[in-house]
């Protein structure tokens, strides 16, 4: 849970400026055009599709890889910071597809709030479902975009009834739309009292502000059709009695969510919803470890890794590991404790990431998300402090539900093999286990298209042909228990042993009767889907 208590000392005005969030929304919900659309309003690109300098070198896009490109899909999360007014966003974007939701899961850590975009024909999906679970297991603040009203969509008070009976929060309007559909002409500013009209004839422009004394102010009637106005005045007079008034507090403690109606693609709502979040979001956030809690104001720097992404530069071969800084001032070139391997890291080539572009971070402070290129010594889960032995807790490793070998096209490269798999098991892009008897590897993940990703990488990253084969196991559980009592258990159980990429025990089963039996016959040994990613 994360604390936001506002009683907190004040921050120094550098910190108290970010707003660091994640966009979560269903597959096709409208977030990369929503993410684009943040990036022109805060000045990072020029034109929607087309970015400030060298042309398509610097996509907009947050979606790295061929194959994303290919299929029209985020399949992983990478960070944008950009300035809006006196503010500095770091937006981290999630994968949008559910096979990758254990990479979602860890972005959430390292945020302070989640704006969710709902595609306003559909309402809430499943997948939207399932990332709004997480959020709420963080309390995390969440502000809602009811995106693609220019296009047929659901009656605003079944959108705002649906959010709130299947999500279980509290909605407030922050705007209203005016028709829907073809019909629609724009929003009526709720927190304002302005009416906002959409440019229909030009995508990238921002439509009319017309500021009002309220709802009855007989200007309106010059810029709305009468049916549609007397529609919205009596849809806004119910949704004042029957809807609970924005109240910031409960939306910094997670029961509330105001929502904006707009659509991306026009532009349209998109500056209204970037200054919500700036007015409501919260600032950088406790962070918690395990033996204290962890103030952004506190001098000394604190950071973890929550994500680590190879070959986001196909040219140069790195592997930069995302940090979310939780406390202090961050200046390039500082020293930093590597908590598991208890060495000190020269912090030398910091980036940050403005639109696909990255520059070297001078500085950074709590709440930024820094990429910091490195040839494997960084994993998730890992602390960088100035000297203080932290460890982050939190940032979860859930078993796999889709277990199969996997073989080298060619077997005198299977040396390469063990080198790819060790690369995406410490990215977090799949779970690697070495069977104690036979020979191979056992690569689980959480969704099928996970192995077309890792094979089309690993052919186009080590040029080695792989395939994936069905396997005797269903599923992994990892062991717990004193130092004793696993090895007795390992020894007695080899045929269904492996290890990890972090060479912890792993028993694979084939039927839950094999869980079953190990509870029954060895009671000091506990088998659990979930590992804490600690980096020890």
């Amino acid at each position: 849970m994360l604390d936001h208590a506002q009683n907190r000392p004040e921050l120094p005005p550098e910190i108290a400026r970010r707003r660091t969030f994640a966009i979560i929304s269903h597959p096709d919900a409208g977030k990369t055009t929503l993410t684009e659309k943040f990036l022109l309003f805060g000045g990072a690109i020029q034109m929607a599709g087309q970015v400030r300098a060298k042309g398509e070198a610097r996509r907009t896009r947050s979606d790295f890889m061929q194959m994303e490109k290919d299929r029209g899909i985020s399949v992983s999360a990478s960070a944008m910071s950009f300035d809006f007014g006196t503010y500095r966003f770091n937006l981290v974007d999630t994968p949008g597809h559910s096979d990758f939701s254990e990479d979602t899961y860890r972005t959430l850590t390292a945020v302070d709030a989640a704006v969710m975009v709902i595609d306003g024909a559909k309402g809430v999906e499943s997948q939207t479902r399932k990332l709004f679970e997480v959020c709420r297991l963080r309390d995390l603040p969440i502000l809602t975009f009811c995106n693609k009203m220019d296009r047929e969509s659901r009656e605003t008070f079944d959108i705002i009834d649906e959010i709130q009976q299947n999500l279980a929060i509290d909605v407030t309007p922050a705007s209203w739309p005016i028709g829907r559909g073809a019909e629609f002409i724009g929003c009526y500013d709720l927190l304002r009292n302005r009416l906002e009209l959409m440019d229909r004839a030009d995508r990238n422009k921002v439509g009319e502000t017309i500021v009002l004394d309220g709802l009855d102010d007989p200007a309106m009637e010059a810029h709305i059709p009468a049916d549609l106005l007397a529609q919205l005045r009596e849809e806004v007079e119910m949704a004042r009695e029957l809807l609970p008034p924005l109240d910031p507090k409960s939306v910094l403690e997670g029961h509330l969510t105001p929502i904006w109606f707009g659509s991306a693609i026009n532009s349209f709502g998109v500056k209204e919803l970037m200054d919500g979040i700036a007015a409501y979001a919260p600032q950088p956030q406790i962070q918690k470890a395990e033996n204290r809690q962890i103030a952004p104001e506190e001098d000394k720097v604190t950071g973890f890794v929550f994500k680590v992404q190879a070959n986001m530069d196909p040219k140069h071969r790195d592997r930069v590991a995302f940090v979310r800084l939780a406390s202090g001032h961050f200046e390039r070139g500082m020293k930093l404790l590597h908590v598991r391997s208890k060495k000190q890291m020269s912090i030398a080539s910091p980036v940050l990431f403005l639109a696909a572009d990255r520059e070297l971070a001078e500085e950074a402070w709590a709440g930024d998300i820094i990429g910091i290129p490195n040839h494997g010594q960084l994993r998730i889960g890992d602390a960088l402090t100035e000297g203080e032995a932290l460890r982050f807790t939190g940032i979860p490793s859930f078993a796999p539900e889709l277990l199969q070998a996997c073989r080298a096209g060619d077997p005198m490269k299977a040396k390469h093999l063990d080198k790819a798999l060790t690369q995406f098991a410490e990215e977090g892009a799949a779970k690697v286990f070495k069977p104690v008897f036979g020979s191979g590897f056992i690569v689980g993940v959480v969704g099928q298209l996970q192995y077309e990703v890792l094979a089309s990488r690993i052919e186009l990253e080590y040029g080695l042909p792989v395939r994936f084969e069905p396997t005797q196991f269903t599923s992994a559980r990892w062991v717990a228990g004193d130092k004793l009592a696993v090895e007795k258990f390992t020894a007695a159980n080899k045929q269904h042993m492996a290890t990890d990429s972090d060479g912890d025990p792993v028993f694979m089963t084939r039927l839950q009767w094999d869980i079953d039996r190990v509870a029954r016959d060895y009671p000091d040994i506990r088998l659990t889907s979930i590992k804490e990613m600690h980096g020890t």
